[in-house]
């Protein structure tokens, strides 16, 4: 028992590292960068609030847990810009995961790991849901920042709408609602079609 409880703690002083992987969206209101903790808890809140609307029977525990750990493979990875073309890095991320939650004790370490590569592949109702919550809150923190990561990097209406369609699998209604907002933000400040 002992050795879990030293195994664990070395698991939450080792996520610690999270806190320190800026992300490239400033949270509104902010001039600095967010971190990836911070996103992390963030959407696990919205994630919370909009179960309730879920298209599909979710399971709220798997949906949040999800959510906490997802990131966690950015203290080996960095944080890669969602609309980078290399933004998808699956065989160094899984590598980072297996490598972080090989902290843990057995149990935990596969339950995480089985979880983790759960959201990634988003097969479930519970990973699709999560998926669409990870979209959904960047574009919001966009849509109430003066769209300052679109902006700082270039990303066209299309693009941000072709990216964030899981959100449509969680919540159509929701999804239709965030393209209107989407469009007339892009029209707005200028962003290309």
């Amino acid at each position: 028992m002992t050795e879990d409880f030293q195994a664990i703690t070395r698991f939450i002083v080792e996520i610690e590292k999270l806190k320190n992987v800026e992300r490239k969206i400033k949270p509104a209101g902010l001039s600095r960068y967010e971190n990836s903790a911070e996103h992390s808890w963030q959407i696990a809140l919205l994630a919370l609030t909009l179960l309730p609307y879920a298209e599909k029977q979710t399971d709220p525990l798997t949906v949040v847990t999800m959510l906490l750990l997802h990131d966690i493979v950015e203290i080996d990875t960095g944080d890669k810009f969602a609309y980078d073309a290399n933004h998808d890095d699956y065989e160094n991320e899984l590598l980072s995961a297996k490598r972080i939650f090989a902290i843990l004790p057995d149990e935990q370490q596969q339950t995480y790991l089985k979880l983790w590569i759960e959201f990634e592949h988003a097969q479930t109702p519970e990973a699709q849901f999560a998926k669409a919550i990870d979209r959904l809150m960047p574009v919001l923190q966009n849509l109430h920042n003066g769209c300052q990561s679109w902006i700082d990097h270039d990303v066209s209406v299309t693009q941000i709408l072709h990216k964030n369609a899981a959100i449509e699998i969680a919540n159509p209604l929701l999804w239709q609602w965030l393209k209107r907002q989407v469009i007339e933000a892009g029209e707005r400040v200028g962003l290309s079609n």
